[in-house]
């Protein structure tokens, strides 16, 4: 569907030249809501306008169903973008919003009235169709901009960010709703986020960027449970890194020693990672807290603060060695100070920089 190959985007010259995106490769497949995931000025928004033709690469292709469109502009892509602040013309009504990309493409009558009134059922906002778009909700606002983005049937839609202004109850109702639209279209959506729950959420395959690179592409799953790279792990959600000693290597698989002299079964982030010193991840919620005795407790610690969050708590455990970690449990945790045991999952995930 879209690949980029070898994509690099420069701005500025000379000393003030800026590698916003650096050899940047991706393959974005048909009928997929795929995320790119990272921090404010990873160049995830720079990748989205080159694909929408608003920015030229620098370097690289960027190709559309096998076809390079990297010098069409706009209007002649079969692409439309839906901004962070929607763009709607507050002087016409949510219908006129929605059928004004097809007027201007010069379509009969009959075919936009058609296109609007699908749109309108497809949004749920056939009883909004004559007012005014400013008379809206933000969550409205952002439906009649989907609406009018897909009224043309586009290949690909492109959203940059269109969440971030709404408020919490109903970013997540639109996430849902966001989903919903691209699986009833067919159509491939094209996701900017650095929120991560809104990418683990709604996507087929996320892209964590960082500095202008493609770290890693994955299902959700993968991303979360089996992060590549240290700061790939760092990024989504809450994680323990462990520093350990990486003894045997066969392939993607290794054994570990802990602090404290217990070995684990690794998995490795690629082949023959070198023997010696590495980090490792664990999230929160895969290690068990139990008594300090316990044989079967990988390593010991004590409580030092336990944050309750609703669904459970996030129990604060300082290791022998001065190291802090996270667990993550809906049992009753006494925080005075007791010492506990780790029980850790059968096998660990090893990071690499």
């Amino acid at each position: 569907m879209i690949l980029a190959e070898n994509v690099t985007k420069t701005f500025g010259q000379g000393d003030t030249k800026v590698h916003a995106l650096d050899d940047v490769s991706v393959n974005i497949r048909e009928n997929e809501f795929f995320t790119l995931l990272g921090p404010s000025g990873c160049g995830k928004t720079t990748l989205l306008r080159l694909i929408a033709g608003f920015d030229l690469p620098t370097r690289g292709n960027i190709l559309l169903d096998g076809q390079e469109i990297g010098h069409l502009p706009p209007y002649k892509r079969p692409v439309n973008t839906v901004f962070q602040n929607y763009a709607l013309f507050p002087h016409m009504t949510v219908a006129r919003n929605i059928g004004f990309g097809l007027e201007m493409q010069g379509r009969s009558k009959s075919e936009i009235k058609q296109a609007t009134e699908e749109m309108l059922g497809l949004v749920q906002m056939e009883h909004l169709a004559n007012r005014q778009t400013d008379q809206l909700s933000g969550g409205q606002q952002q439906r009649v901009a989907l609406a009018r983005a897909l009224a043309p049937r586009p290949k690909v839609l492109l959203l940059d960010e269109p969440l971030s202004a709404l408020d919490l109850k109903l970013r997540k109702e639109m996430q849902i709703e966001l989903k919903r639209l691209q699986s009833e279209t067919g159509i491939t959506f094209v996701f900017v986020t650095h929120d991560q729950e809104e990418a683990l959420t709604m996507s087929d395959r996320i892209a964590v960027m960082k500095a202008g690179h493609i770290l890693q592409v994955g299902r959700p799953k993968e991303i979360y449970n089996q992060p590549a790279r240290r700061f790939v792990a760092d990024f989504i959600g809450d994680i323990n890194i462990f520093e350990v000693t990486l003894d045997q290597v066969d392939g993607l698989a290794g054994r570990v020693t802990l602090p404290g002299g217990a070995t684990l079964p690794a998995d490795l982030p690629e082949p023959d990672v070198a023997a010696g010193t590495v980090s490792v991840a664990i999230r929160p919620e895969n290690m068990l807290l139990t008594d300090a005795g316990d044989k079967a407790a990988k390593l010991t610690g004590t409580v030092t603060n336990v944050v309750y969050f609703g669904a459970g708590s996030n129990v604060h455990v300082a290791l022998k060695g001065g190291a802090e970690v996270i667990v993550r449990t809906s049992g009753e945790v006494r925080s005075d100070g007791h010492e506990v045991g780790l029980i850790l999952p059968d096998r660990v995930q090893v990071l690499v920089d």
